[in-house]
C-alpha cells in the first residue's frame, strides 16, 4: 500500500469562473477542494512548506519519483477568509486562492510573491505557474541538460525531465534561490522556462501517436535550498547511508586477475597509499558461462568460489565489488530460464554482446518477479563469497525509464532480505527516486584528458540539483588516450573532493598512482591521505544526506542562495559546510584566478587569510602538480582523524577538531555508527553536536548532549581553536588546567588546555571528553595592531 505522502503546489494567472465555484474548506484544515472549469483539484499542505495539488479523482499510481512510503506529520495551519480569498498559513508559506480567477498564489512568511498558479487547465494535464522576473532556475537534466562547452547550471527554455544518457541525472524537479521549488509526479516531464513561467507537462512518448500520461499530481515547495532539498527527501525518500569504507578511495581496473589483484593489494598496503575497495569489470564473472553473470570466473579467479579470497582480502581491509549487467546470454541455464518465465524486456531485441560476441537480451526489471530472481536465486553465493558491492552498466541502453533504477532496486531489495551489511552501488545514469535503493551514479565512460576533467564539474553539480548527491566519475578517465602523468594527478586532487572517489579505464588501463611516475606518485597520494584524515568530517555529511537529502557537496549557490556572484559557477564548490574547492583543471598552469564568496577564509596550505567577495590569484606548482586550492570557510569546525591504510584500521579515540571562531554561532554534528549494518535506523548511532561561537574577546564552545544508543571508540577531542590565544579556559566556575604543549595535553588523562602555533597561526589546544556535556569558555588576548 502506498502511505500517506504527498507535497507542493502553486501557479500562474489568468481566467474567470463564476462566483459559485469557490472552495469548499474541507473537515481537516490542511486541505481544500479548488473548483476549476472541469471539476475539482485536491489541495493538501503536507508539511510546512509543501503543498501537494492534485487533480480530484486522481488513482494512478504515484511515479517512483514518490517515495511510497513517505508520511507527514500534522502541519499547523491558520485558514481565515479574506474576501473572496481563501488563506492558507503555515510557517513556511502563505496560500492565497481566489476562485473567480482560478488562481493560487504561493508566498514567503514575509508576503514575498514566490510563486502564482493559473490552475485552469490542470486537468488537461498542463500547469502553468509565474515567478518573479528573472528567478534563477535549477534542476530537471536529462536530455539536452549537458553541454560541455557552455558549463551552464541554470536552466531555461524547453527542458525535458529524464534519466538521459550515460552519465546524465534527471528530475522534474525544478527550483531556484529565490525560494521555491516545483515538483512533477511524472517520468518524464518537460518544463518550459521562460524569464517569468513554468510551465509544466507530459513529454510526448514514443511513437508519437501514443496517449500520453497526462501530469496529474504536482508538489509546490517554499524555502532555501537546504529545506527545498529536505522536502524533496520527505516526498521522494531518503537515500540510505552507504559503508562507511565508501567514504574511502576505489580502484577499478577492466583486465585484471587474482593474481595481479593480489600483487596491486599488496602493493598499495607496502605504499601506505590508503585504499578500501577494489572494483572488478567483466573479470570477476564466468560471462558467456552457465550462471556466468552471477558466478566467479574460477579461471581467473580460482579462490573466489570458495571464499578463500574473500578472507585474504578481508585481512587487508579491502572489499572486492563487481560490474553487473543488464543482459543474459540466451544460449544458457539463467537464458533458457528467463525464457520459459517470461523475464525477458519486451524492448530488448537478441544481438551478440560486445565482450564474449554470443547472443545476449536484456531482462525486465520492472517486474518484481525478476528482481527476486536477479539475486535471490542468482547472485547470493557470490556476494557471500566477497562480492559485496554493484557496480550496474548499461541499463541506461535500454530505452525504458525505470530500468536502470529497478536493476538497482533488485539489488538493493536482494541484499537487504539476504544481509544486514549495508549497500552501495555506482550507476550509469539517475532519475530522481533511485536514491532510495542506496544508489550512486558515475558520469559515464569519459574520455581522458584535461578537457574532460574540466568538464566533469559541471556534470557533478548539476547532478546535485537534482538531488544525486552520492556522485563519482572514471578518474584518469575510461577512455584512450592514456591520460598524462600530470592529468592523472590532478584527476586525483579533483576525485578526492568527490563524493564517490575512484579511478578507472578501458581494457588493460592501469590507474594506480605509482603507473604515473614518482611526482605524480606524491601528489596523488598526498591528495588521497588528506581525504582519509578528512574521514570524520564526510562521514558526518553522509548522515546528513541520509536525514536531510544535501550531501557532502554542494554547489555555491547552495551555501550563498543570495549572492547572485555565486550562481552558476562550476569552478568551485563547497566541501561540506566549511571547504571551499577549486581543482586545478589545466595543464601546465602556473597561476590561478578565483573569486572566494564573501565573508574571511584561510588557505588550507599556507595558512593565509583571504578576503571574500573579491578575486585573488593564487601559485600554481606546474612541477610537483602537489598543491589543490582548498580554503577554510570563517567559523568552520573540521574533525580529523590519523591517515590510515583503510577506513576502520585502527580504532579513532581522538578527534583534532580544527575551530575557526566567527561572530555568528557555527555547529558541526560529530556522527559515529558502526559504520557497516543498517543498526543506525533503529537508532544505534552516536551524535554530538559542537557549537562555537566569539563574541568580542571571548570565544565559547558548547559540546551538547549526544542522542543515539551506539558507544563510540571515541574517547576526547582536541580543539585547535585559531585565533588570538586564550588567557583562561573555564568550563562553567572551574578553570580548566593548563599543560605546557600540545603533546602533555595529548599524553595527560583529564582534560586541559595548551597554547601552541600551526601552519595557520597561534592556536589554544582543549581537549575535552567526548560525550559529555560541555561549556567552555575561552577569555582571549587582544591582538595587538
Amino acid at each position: 500500500m502506498r502511505a500517506r505522502l504527498l507535497a507542493l503546489a502553486l501557479l500562474g494567472v489568468a481566467g474567470a469562473v463564476p462566483a459559485a465555484m469557490a472552495a469548499r474548506v474541507d473537515a481537516s484544515a490542511d486541505r481544500m477542494e479548488l473548483a476549476v472549469p472541469q471539476g475539482k483539484l485536491e489541495l493538501r499542505l503536507l508539511a510546512p512548506g509543501i503543498v501537494q495539488l492534485r487533480v480530484d479523482g486522481t488513482r494512478e499510481p504515484s511515479t517512483p519519483v514518490i517515495d511510497p512510503e513517505a508520511n507527514f506529520d500534522p502541519v499547523d495551519v491558520k485558514r481565515e477568509q479574506q474576501g473572496s480569498e481563501q488563506v492558507m498559513r503555515s510557517e513556511q508559506m502563505t496560500l492565497r486562492w481566489n476562485p473567480q480567477r482560478t488562481e493560487l498564489r504561493v508566498e514567503s512568511p514575509d508576503g514575498r510573491l514566490l510563486l502564482s498558479a493559473n490552475l485552469a487547465h490542470a486537468f488537461d494535464g498542463h500547469w502553468s505557474l509565474r515567478h518573479a522576473k528573472g528567478d534563477p532556475q535549477y534542476g530537471i537534466g536529462g536530455l539536452n541538460a549537458f553541454d560541455p562547452k557552455a558549463g551552464d547550471l541554470l536552466r531555461q527554455g524547453k527542458q525535458v525531465a529524464t534519466a538521459g544518457s550515460q552519465g546524465h541525472t534527471g528530475a522534474p524537479f525544478v527550483w531556484s534561490t529565490a525560494g521555491y521549488g516545483v515538483l512533477a509526479d511524472a517520468e518524464p516531464a518537460q518544463f518550459d522556462l521562460t524569464a517569468t513561467d513554468i510551465a509544466v507537462h507530459a513529454k510526448q512518448p514514443k511513437p508519437m501517436d501514443a496517449q500520453e500520461r497526462p501530469v496529474r499530481t504536482i508538489y509546490l515547495l517554499a524555502g532555501q535550498p537546504s529545506a527545498l532539498f529536505a522536502q524533496l527527501r520527505l516526498i521522494s525518500g531518503a537515500a540510505p547511508m552507504f559503508p562507511k569504507w565508501a567514504m574511502g578511495f576505489t580502484n577499478s581496473q577492466w583486465g585484471i586477475d587474482q593474481k595481479e589483484a593480489q600483487a596491486l593489494v599488496e602493493t598499495y598496503r607496502a605504499k601506505h597509499i590508503p585504499i578500501d575497495n577494489f572494483t572488478f569489470d567483466f573479470d570477476w564473472k564466468a560471462w558467456g558461462e552457465d550462471m556466468g553473470e552471477f558466478r566467479w570466473n574460477t579461471d581467473k579467479f580460482p579462490d573466489g568460489p570458495d571464499g578463500k579470497l574473500k578472507q585474504w582480502m578481508d585481512a587487508r581491509g579491502m572489499r572486492m565489488t563487481g560490474i553487473m549487467k543488464p543482459r543474459l546470454h540466451v544460449d544458457t541455464v539463467e537464458g533458457r530460464e528467463a525464457t520459459q518465465r517470461g523475464y525477458w524486456l519486451a524492448q530488448s531485441k537478441v544481438a551478440p554482446d560486445y565482450f564474449s560476441h554470443k547472443p545476449v537480451r536484456d531482462v525486465d526489471f520492472d517486474k518484481p518477479e525478476v528482481r527476486a530472481w536477479f539475486f535471490n536465486d542468482a547472485l547470493k553465493q557470490s556476494f557471500d563469497t566477497g562480492i559485496v558491492g554493484w557496480w550496474n552498466d548499461e541499463a541506461d541502453d535500454s530505452g525504458v525509464d525505470t530500468q536502470f533504477l529497478n536493476m538497482q532496486r533488485a539489488m538493493y531489495d536482494g541484499q537487504r532480505a539476504h544481509s544486514d551489511q549495508r549497500v552501495w552501488s555506482i550507476n550509469r545514469n539517475f532519475y530522481l527516486g533511485s536514491q532510495r535503493y542506496a544508489y550512486g551514479v558515475w558520469s559515464g565512460d569519459i574520455q581522458s584528458g584535461f578537457a574532460s576533467m574540466a568538464n566533469q564539474r559541471q556534470r557533478m553539480l548539476a547532478a546535485f540539483n537534482v538531488g544525486a548527491m552520492h556522485w563519482g566519475m572514471d578518474g584518469g578517465g575510461f577512455k584512450a588516450p592514456r591520460p598524462s602523468d600530470e592529468n592523472y594527478a590532478r584527476w586525483i586532487e579533483f576525485g578526492a573532493f568527490t563524493p564517490v572517489f575512484r579511478v578507472h579505464a578501458d581494457f588493460g588501463q592501469k590507474r594506480q598512482p605509482w603507473v604515473y611516475g614518482p611526482v605524480a606518485e606524491k601528489a596523488a597520494t598526498d591528495a588521497i591521505r588528506l581525504r582519509y584524515s578528512l574521514i570524520p568530517y564526510i562521514y558526518g555529511y553522509e548522515y546528513q544526506n541520509h536525514v536531510t537529502g544535501v550531501g557532502l557537496v554542494r554547489p555555491l549557490q547552495f551555501a550563498y542562495p543570495d549572492d547572485p556572484a555565486q550562481r552558476d559557477r562550476i569552478d568551485a564548490w563547497m566541501f561540506g559546510d566549511y571547504l571551499l574547492v577549486s581543482p586545478v583543471v589545466e595543464q601546465g598552469q602556473t597561476s590561478k584566478r578565483l573569486k572566494l564568496p564573501k565573508g574571511r577564509w584561510i588557505g588550507w596550505f599556507d595558512g593565509k587569510a583571504y578576503e571574500g567577495g573579491r578575486e585573488v590569484t593564487l601559485a600554481v606548482d606546474a612541477k610537483g602538480w602537489g598543491d589543490i586550492p582548498l580554503f577554510i570557510r570563517e567559523g568552520a569546525i573540521i574533525p580529523q582523524q590519523p591517515v590510515m591504510d583503510y577506513v576502520g584500521q585502527h580504532p579513532v579515540t581522538s578527534l583534532d577538531v580544527l575551530v575557526f571562531p566567527a561572530d555568528g554561532e557555527t555547529r558541526f554534528d560529530v556522527y559515529d555508527d558502526d559504520g557497516e549494518t543498517y543498526a543506525y535506523e533503529k537508532g544505534a548511532y552516536f551524535v554530538q553536536p559542537l557549537v562555537v561561537r566569539r563574541e568580542g574577546t571571548r570565544v565559547t564552545v558548547r559540546t551538547e548532549a549526544p542522542k543515539g544508543s551506539f558507544t563510540p571508540a571515541l574517547h576526547d577531542y582536541v580543539l585547535a581553536m585559531h585565533g588570538p590565544v586564550a588567557n583562561s579556559v573555564h568550563h562553567g566556575d572551574q578553570s580548566l588546567p593548563t599543560f605546557d604543549s600540545i603533546d602533555a595535553l595529548r599524553n595527560a588523562t583529564t582534560e586541559g588546555w595548551a597554547r601552541g602555533k600551526d601552519r595557520f597561526g597561534e592556536v589554544t589546544y582543549v581537549k575535552l571528553e567526548a560525550g559529555r556535556v560541555h561549556d567552555i569558555q575561552l577569555d582571549t588576548v587582544a591582538v595587538q595592531q
